[in-house]
């Protein structure tokens, strides 16, 4: 790990968010505050009491009444020295209190400074720290309290305990090689694979939590696609419990694509209703057909809207066609209850199809269903890891590792660089073996007061 206050000098930002609010804090770290804080309000206030205090500009002018308090290293969020000041929530007041603090020695804060220096200072791991971002974005009370669970160390702990095994093994196997006439048990064969078994099913189990938090995390792009008046805008609507899109039986009503993201399950789902497709010589209708076209491409799920009275029509396998391969595709036959049908669910030449009603959400449940299968969604209740893609990597690296030590089982020199190079990967989420350059990419991503 890096050594401890690498940074020594003062940083300072706004930690609320931007406008107006009832109340705005500027948070300053680093050390030797007592200078700063006695020219802003007078004195440095008792360590953890709140305490009320003007602060002052220099010429001695009030720039406002408010709230400090002080956490002295290496008690404080990033391990230094705190000073958080709680003022009224104008923007103008914090410019003005945040501008006075910089006057004072302390300059502005980067994007993810004061975290970065909590895991710089060993107050909290790069997980935790990545947890404290997913916090802040948590679009969903779920994703929310998988972000919780994270910052307070419980996806590192589970990290930790299968480097621990590792740690175990890999000192058994190197003792084995080192001191083959010794008689210090080393490990058996016997030993190896069964040792090497429980690690990838522990790790499998990791990963799989690791997996549905990432959906949780990220959710799904769903776009959906069709031929005019096939009810698409009818199903956005559905979808999200409220009109967002306009419905006429005018052809080319929806001329640009209409987002809404809503919830199944705890699952973010962006439902992106996109133009009609078809021919036209309207050249506005003809840029919100190239946009549509381009929504599908970055889509993980496109539903293809029918008309269930219809059914697929020359015209619907021609865009069927068109949709990139690779990207899952479920049709949904609407309108059933003018086809005078029941909703199901039924497969057709290999393909899943939906036959529902938007107007009427008979079949709106079998929807829902498919969306949740097709994200390969488990419920693995309150232990859900909140992963990003680094983890995913990581963890998948460790898992193709520990199958090339089993693989090599029968030559210990080689399995022994298999599980150092599994225990590398692992270790690289928590920030015990990662490079400057991805300490940059992680925390240049968070807003400037964290």
């Amino acid at each position: 790990m890096p050594s401890v206050n690498p940074l020594p000098d003062t940083i300072a930002a706004v930690a609320t968010a931007p406008g107006r609010g009832g109340i705005g804090v500027v948070r300053v770290s680093g050390a030797n505050l007592e200078l700063l804080a006695e020219k802003l309000s007078g004195s440095l206030p008792v360590p953890r009491r709140a305490t009320l205090a003007n602060f002052r500009d220099a010429a001695g002018q009030v720039i406002d009444v408010g709230i400090q308090l002080y956490f002295p290293a290496p008690n404080s969020f990033t391990g230094e020295d705190v000073l958080e000041l709680q003022g009224h929530g104008g923007p103008v007041v914090m410019h003005q209190l945040l501008g006075r603090c910089c006057e004072l020695g302390a300059r502005l804060a980067e994007p993810g400074e004061f975290t970065l220096r909590a895991f710089l200072n060993e107050k909290i791991d790069l997980a935790q720290a990545e947890a404290v971002a997913d916090l802040i974005d948590a679009s969903t009370t779920q994703a929310a309290q998988s972000a919780v669970r994270s910052l307070s160390g419980a996806f590192s702990a589970a990290v930790n305990a299968l480097v621990d095994q590792l740690v175990e093994l890999r000192m058994l196997v190197e003792a084995t090689l080192d001191f083959p006439e010794e008689e210090l048990d080393p490990l058996r064969d016997t030993d190896l694979l069964p040792r090497l078994d429980r690690l990838r099913l522990d790790l499998g189990d990791l990963l799989k939590r690791a997996r549905q938090g990432a959906l949780l995390r990220a959710g799904m792009t769903v776009v959906l696609a069709g031929l005019p008046n096939v009810g698409k805008s009818s199903l956005l609507n559905r979808l999200a419990g409220e009109d967002r899109a306009i419905v006429t039986e005018v052809a080319g009503t929806t001329r640009d694509a209409v987002k809404e993201t809503i919830q199944i399950e705890g699952i973010p789902l962006h439902i992106i209703d996109t133009a009609g497709l078809r021919d036209t010589d309207d050249p506005v209708e003809r840029i919100g057909i190239e946009r549509s076209w381009r929504e599908i491409a970055r889509a993980d799920i496109v539903l293809q809207i029918v008309d269930a009275r219809a059914g697929l029509t020359p015209a619907d396998r021609a865009v069927a066609g068109r949709l990139p391969a690779g990207v899952e595709r479920i049709v949904i036959e609407n309108k059933c209850d003018l086809a005078r049908s029941d909703a199901a669910r039924f497969d057709e030449r290999g393909q899943i199809h939906l036959r529902l009603s938007a107007k009427t959400g008979e079949g709106m449940a079998l929807l829902h269903d498919e969306l949740l299968r097709v994200a390969g969604w488990l419920d693995c209740g309150e232990d859900l890891i909140l992963a990003r893609e680094r983890h995913l990597r990581a963890l998948n690296e460790a898992g193709r590792r520990l199958e090339s030590a089993v693989d090599e089982a029968g030559r210990l020199e080689l399995a022994a660089e298999e599980l150092r190079l599994a225990q590398e990967a692992l270790s690289a989420i928590t920030g015990e073996f990662t490079a400057d350059d991805l300490l940059g990419e992680i925390f240049g991503r968070f807003c400037i007061g964290k």
